[in-house]
């Protein structure tokens, strides 16, 4: 990842964590459309049961579906999760797994880190832990974890095969890969493709669908499937001043108009040989 684009996406982040307001895109707005965390998590897949279960302050609406959905995951299963910002899909984990389970956030940003660990101990909740780091050298041992998840978060990186080669390798042999994650239909114009901002916003980042599909089975991963696909509003045909901000400063509105048709948010899964 390049400096400035690291330096912007660590910067976004973490006036999110200290804002606490819901932000993929430029603090401004938030990353699946405008409106409170609750909104948004209703909106990507999260059921007010789910919302109400994990301590306050962790849903800062920041994902783009829900892979917990799909995960499948058992009593005792160790997780990891890619960027894991406060916290919210860890504690949902975490009671999946259980107390003989162990969940692992990692996220690049300290105030998310120290943002998570506030919440589990306030929440009293034992099995899960945060370290901080960068999902491209995951601080993880080999053959640790019996899923990996993330939401909306691998998009960010500049080198998404090295964050599936270390997926890889934190997964035991038969370990479960279960990603949501924005990817694009056809390519995006050149000022948004361009905009640092609308890298830190989770779109001039994504790939083609079929390229990051391809990133994961060049990985490594067998069984690679998309279990469900939706459309991520960050427009409209004819964007206001608002949706354009949400893309970037600066961005013409035909081009805005380009990229919002371009996106879709996806659910894939995909599996470790054994």
């Amino acid at each position: 990842m390049s400096d400035a684009i690291r330096k912007a996406v660590r910067e976004h982040y973490a006036t999110v964590a200290i804002s606490g307001s819901s932000c993929c895109r430029p603090a401004s707005s938030g990353c699946c459309g405008p409106g409170p965390a609750q909104g948004l998590s209703l909106a990507v897949g999260y059921s007010p049961e789910e919302m109400a279960a994990v301590p306050e302050g962790a849903n800062l609406g920041l994902g783009c579906g829900n892979p917990l959905a799909f995960a499948e995951l058992q009593e005792g299963d160790v997780v990891v999760d890619l960027g894991s910002g406060a916290g919210f899909d860890c504690f949902l984990a975490a009671r999946r797994v259980g107390p003989t389970g162990r969940v692992i956030g990692v996220d690049m940003t300290p105030g998310m880190i120290e943002r998570a660990r506030a919440n589990a101990r306030k929440a009293g909740i034992e099995n899960v832990e945060f370290r901080l780091g960068e999902i491209e050298h995951l601080p993880v041992a080999d053959a640790r974890a019996d899923m990996i998840i993330s939401n909306c978060v691998i998009n960010l990186s500049t080198d998404k095969l090295q964050v599936f080669r270390e997926a890889l390798r934190v997964l035991k042999p038969g370990g479960r890969l279960m990603v949501s994650d924005i990817v694009l239909l056809r390519p995006l114009p050149g000022s948004v493709r361009e905009s640092v901002e609308a890298y830190a916003g989770c779109i001039s980042g994504a790939m083609l669908k079929e390229e990051y599909l391809r990133a994961m089975r060049e990985a490594g991963f067998r069984e690679v499937e998309v279990v469900g696909e939706s459309a991520y509003s960050i427009g409209s045909s004819n964007p206001d001043a608002s949706e354009l901000d949400a893309i970037g400063a600066g961005i013409p509105a035909q081009d805005a108009a380009d990229a919002a048709q371009a996106v879709v948010s996806v659910k894939v899964r995909a599996v470790k040989r054994r």
